[in-house]
Formats: C-alpha cells, sequence, structure tokens
C-alpha cells in the first residue's frame, strides 16, 4: 500500500518539462580576419573580429602549439614584424587604462582571457571584447589598424604593461 501511494503522489507533481528555448537572433555587421604567423612565418591558426549587433567578438583558432595556456592581447597596430613582433605596438588601450582583469587601475580594451592549447596541439576561445568598436576616433580600425600577439606564457591579470606574458611568439594583422 505505501507503494502505491508514493507512486500516486508522484504521479500527481506537475510535469516538469524544460524550458523552450529561444534562438537568439545576432546580425553580424563587418568582419576581420587574422592570418596567425609565428616568427618563422610558419602558420599558427586564424583569428577573427566580428562586429555583430551584440557586441565585437573575438574568436581564435591556434594550431600547431604546444599545449599549455597563453597570454593573447589585441596589439595598437596593425604590424606584424618578425622575428619578436614589436611592430605591434603595445596593447590596444584606447581608454589608457593599465593591464589587467585582476588590477584595479585596469583594464586595456586589448586585454582578454588566456588562451589554452590542448594535448592536441589546438587552442581556441570566442570572446566579447567589451566595449570596443570597429570604427570611430577609438575604434580598432584605426589608421595603423590591430594585431593580435599570442604571447609564451600565460597573463597573471595583473602586471602592467602586459601581465608577465613573455616574448610575443605568434602574431597576425586584422584585415577586413
Amino acid at each position: 500500500m505505501r507503494i502505491i501511494l508514493t507512486s500516486l503522489a508522484f504521479l500527481s507533481l506537475p510535469a516538469c518539462a524544460p524550458p523552450a528555448l529561444t534562438p537568439k537572433i545576432v546580425s553580424v555587421n563587418r568582419v576581420a580576419l587574422a592570418e596567425l604567423k609565428r616568427s618563422d612565418g610558419t602558420d599558427a591558426g586564424v583569428a577573427t573580429l566580428s562586429d555583430r549587433s551584440d557586441g565585437v567578438w573575438l574568436s581564435v583558432a591556434a594550431t600547431g602549439a604546444v599545449p599549455g595556456t597563453y597570454g593573447i592581447h589585441l596589439h595598437a597596430a596593425g604590424k606584424c614584424d618578425a622575428p619578436d613582433f614589436t611592430t605591434a605596438g603595445p596593447h590596444w588601450n584606447p581608454s589608457q587604462k593599465q593591464h589587467g582583469f585582476d588590477n584595479p587601475m585596469g583594464t586595456h580594451a586589448g586585454d582578454v582571457r588566456n588562451l589554452v592549447v590542448s594535448a592536441d596541439g589546438i587552442g581556441s576561445t570566442e570572446l566579447e571584447v567589451v566595449g570596443a568598436q570597429f570604427g570611430g576616433a577609438t575604434g580598432l580600425f584605426d589608421a595603423d589598424g590591430i594585431a593580435l600577439i599570442i604571447h609564451e606564457k600565460a597573463d597573471d591579470y595583473k602586471t602592467d604593461p602586459s601581465g608577465n606574458s613573455g616574448k610575443r611568439v605568434i602574431c597576425g594583422v586584422f584585415a577586413e
């Protein structure tokens, strides 16, 4: 009898259906592509910047990398001269803030979360570049363009100016 009552009590509960999924409609206004290269000129993946109705989004797909965690940043100049990629300039920082998500004076607009490369040598991420816009006086695509740099070590998210992330090992210039 007890089992029957428990079963009847269970049957009287309202059905719990998952909420209806409402697709998020996102329009893409502009897209820029960067072919990522190592200092020796070999391919290292691709990155895109997308000017979407929900913000500017960065997607990175790095290939052939050693597994680990690497700092990635948007740099102020669209130039990637090997071997050290210093021609990409400092981090993109139109608001003149300090570096790092954990820095009370930060963060640069070009600071983005670390890239994790898995055992298969592939690292990918997609994230919003908060507050960014493609054009305008403080936009990504000013007169000297914009580049993506992947550094040799993880960004510590606090040390100014580059998160103690080491040398620049991969670079790509964005082109619309």
